[in-house]
């Protein structure tokens, strides 16, 4: 048996528990566990490690636009979630790449983030649009500069036009 077929066969199996105790049934003290999969034979596959471009990319950008499709709707409480989403994204970056091109990213990311976090609360808390679109026009303009010091220019972050998430509701009306 390979190891995805073992695989399965155990989700099987636990589905199968699952469903049996939903139902009220009690599992047999008689009952095995299912066998240990072998292992697989030759070296094992190294961990795929996430470049700053994967890492941006799948957990700063999106918390980004989540972040202004939110305050641009009003909707207060989507708006903080994301401001700590991406608070804790940025935290996750400095832990898992601590320089970068051998500046500290922790400290770049403060230098360039923490004003225009820090006014996107406050404006969050106030529930205030004006100071919203000003604070996030600074958050994105920070994101830019830390861009450029890092030498990817090129990489030029905006005000979301649109949503890139259909399956997510940002206002709050019906």
């Amino acid at each position: 048996m390979n190891r995805y077929s073992a695989m399965v066969a155990t989700f099987a199996a636990a589905v199968l528990i699952a469903a049996a105790f939903a139902a009220g049934a009690q599992p047999s003290p008689q009952a095995a566990p299912p066998a240990a999969a072998p292992a697989p034979a030759g070296p094992a596959a190294a961990p795929y490690a996430m470049t700053m471009g994967d890492l941006m990319n799948t957990l700063v950008q999106p918390r980004h636009a989540k972040l202004g499709l939110a305050g641009q709707a009003g909707n207060w409480p989507l708006a903080g979630y994301a401001l700590v989403e991406i608070r804790q994204a940025f935290a996750g970056i400095a832990k898992a790449v601590p320089k970068f091109r051998g500046y500290p990213f922790a400290e770049l990311a403060d230098a360039a983030l923490s004003q225009p976090l820090n006014a996107l609360q406050d404006a969050i808390k106030l529930q205030d649009p004006q100071k919203f679109a000003a604070a996030y026009d600074q958050l994105t303009a920070g994101c830019n500069a830390c861009h450029a010091t890092l030498f990817h220019s090129f990489v030029v972050i905006k005000v979301p036009d649109a949503s890139a998430f259909p399956n997510q509701k940002f206002n709050t009306g019906p």
